[in-house]
């Protein structure tokens, strides 16, 4: 273990320790729920399942509740502990990571309700098998974001950066595809624009997970790389 991920583990309280572990389990646990999220809202999606997509809508709400009941320990513990130094940054990434996880849920909520507007529409003539690819990209970026959190591993956090580049590539190519198709055959426009949204909704995924990535940067490296750009974040990374 290095410096670096030594200074989340011990602290003078033990029940300091089990306050901040807490909250990191909550936050992980939230995660896990919302990686599942993206992975029900697309199977329902391809597989026409209504019953599936009515149960990520639903799951929303909890997703909701996890954040709140997740930011409002976070305070409490900042009020009553005043946390300096990386027990200060670990806090303020979990709330900055929870609202991407939040956003996330939304996201597979929305796919969710395009699927249940083609469970009565009929299923569209194109875009399944992007919608596919592009969905187990994007959750595994998720998976890979919080796994970097868990582990604090800002390498691969910044190969979840590094795989947003290539999502917004096959977003865009998928789109234009769509968009061609919509031309050629203007009676699947309704349901084409279904495709055209879920896809939109999987690219945000890739941005929220990108977002988590660079908060585990910032948590084990200390610099916000935000706004850099990937090249300079990779620098970031490989300092010592």
């Amino acid at each position: 273990m290095t410096e670096d991920k030594e200074a989340f583990s011990h602290h003078i309280s033990k029940q300091f320790n089990e306050e901040l572990e807490d909250i990191r389990t909550q936050m992980l646990e939230m995660g896990g729920l919302v990686e599942k999220q993206v992975n029900d809202s697309i199977t329902a999606l391809i597989e026409g399942d209504e019953k599936l997509a009515e149960q990520v809508r639903l799951n929303d709400n909890l997703i909701n509740q996890m954040e709140r009941q997740i930011d409002e320990e976070c305070m409490r513990i900042l009020a009553r502990r005043q946390p300096a130094a990386s027990d200060l940054r670990l806090i303020m990434c979990i709330t900055k990571i929870i609202v991407d996880l939040e956003r996330i849920g939304d996201e597979a909520s929305k796919i969710a309700k395009r699927a249940l507007q083609l469970v009565e529409e009929g299923q569209s003539p194109r875009g399944y098998v992007e919608c596919r690819h592009i969905g187990h990209h994007v959750r595994k970026m998720v998976q890979d974001a919080l796994d970097a959190f868990a582990r604090l591993d800002s390498d691969q956090a910044l190969l979840v950066a590094r795989e947003d580049k290539i999502v917004d590539q096959e977003y865009k190519s998928a789109m234009r595809e769509m968009v061609t198709y919509m031309m050629e055959d203007p009676r699947s426009i309704s349901r084409v624009l279904s495709i055209l949204w879920v896809l939109r909704s999987l690219e945000r995924v890739g941005d929220h997970a990108r977002n988590v990535a660079e908060q585990v940067i910032y948590l084990v490296k200390g610099t916000d790389v935000r706004y850099m750009g990937l090249t300079n974040a990779e620098v970031e990374v490989k300092k010592s």
